[in-house]
């Protein structure tokens, strides 16, 4: 797509919604993001967020046009860890009943500020890291932001508040992250967001939401799960900002990774 720009918004807008590509893949964002709230009524953020974290290796395989075998070597083995992440999370939760508690205002005032602060500075400031991750990185912490506020909007009563947090947030994350479509490859962009995004409410489900882990080895599972699925993204991201490095032009000059803006 042409270049992007915050100063002309109506006319970067324009461009989106005249791009059939971005629309599709908005769309299907937009039904996935209302399966994930619906989800949220019903499991703890954590174990929510721990799942929702293997679109990751969707996208890999999507970047590829489903042949896993273009994918390189550390791709493969993150797509496989992620996997085999799920899969522990999954005998984990059997015959376990999780839980969440209502956190503090205090406390949810102080993490979605930090939160949101930490990604205006990675936007704003020209930080030493490639652009496209350190626009990955902000753009993981708004849609963090987002995820957590969309928890706390499910709990209903006082907490309806955060709709204002949530439609900021994802809104603010959404714009940052076509921006970091642009400067890098999608699994850069996309693979270190995805990152942040369930890493940090992965936490914030247990510092915020004081959810427990299963006792004996179904603890131990749950951990290795979260460990898994974050280690992935972590992997994946990282893999494909090594090669936006080695070979920049490549990975800008690639529509086929251009056509996920939308996921």
């Amino acid at each position: 797509m042409p270049p992007l720009s915050p100063r002309r918004p109506f006319r970067s807008l324009g461009l989106l919604l005249g791009n059939r590509g971005w629309l599709i893949g908005f769309a299907t964002e937009s039904a996935g993001w209302l399966v994930y709230v619906a989800a949220l009524r019903l499991a703890p953020l954590s174990l929510v967020q721990a799942v929702s974290a293997s679109g990751i290796a969707v996208l890999a395989l999507l970047s590829v046009h489903g042949h896993p075998r273009r994918l390189a070597v550390p791709e493969r083995l993150a797509v496989a860890i992620a996997l085999i992440g799920l899969l522990l999370l999954s005998l984990s939760l059997v015959g376990a009943k999780p839980s969440s508690h209502t956190p503090h205002l205090g406390g949810v005032v102080l993490w979605l500020a930090a939160s949101a602060g930490a990604a205006v500075v990675l936007v704003v400031a020209r930080i030493p890291i490639a652009r496209a991750a350190a626009l990955g990185l902000a753009t993981g912490l708004l849609f963090a932001d987002g995820d957590i506020s969309a928890k706390l909007v499910s709990s209903g009563g006082i907490w309806l508040v955060a709709l204002l947090s949530l439609v900021v947030c994802y809104a603010a994350g959404t714009s940052v992250l076509q921006a970091a479509f642009q400067h890098g490859s999608a699994l850069t962009a996309a693979g270190i967001a995805t990152l942040v995004t369930n890493a940090v409410p992965i936490a914030a489900g247990f510092v915020l939401f004081d959810e427990a882990l299963p006792h004996g080895l179904k603890g131990a599972l749950q951990i290795a799960a979260f460990a898994s699925i974050v280690g992935s993204a972590a992997l994946l991201g990282g893999a494909a900002a090594a090669t936006t490095r080695s070979d920049p032009a490549k990975t800008l000059a690639e529509p086929s990774q251009s056509s996920l803006a939308g996921s």
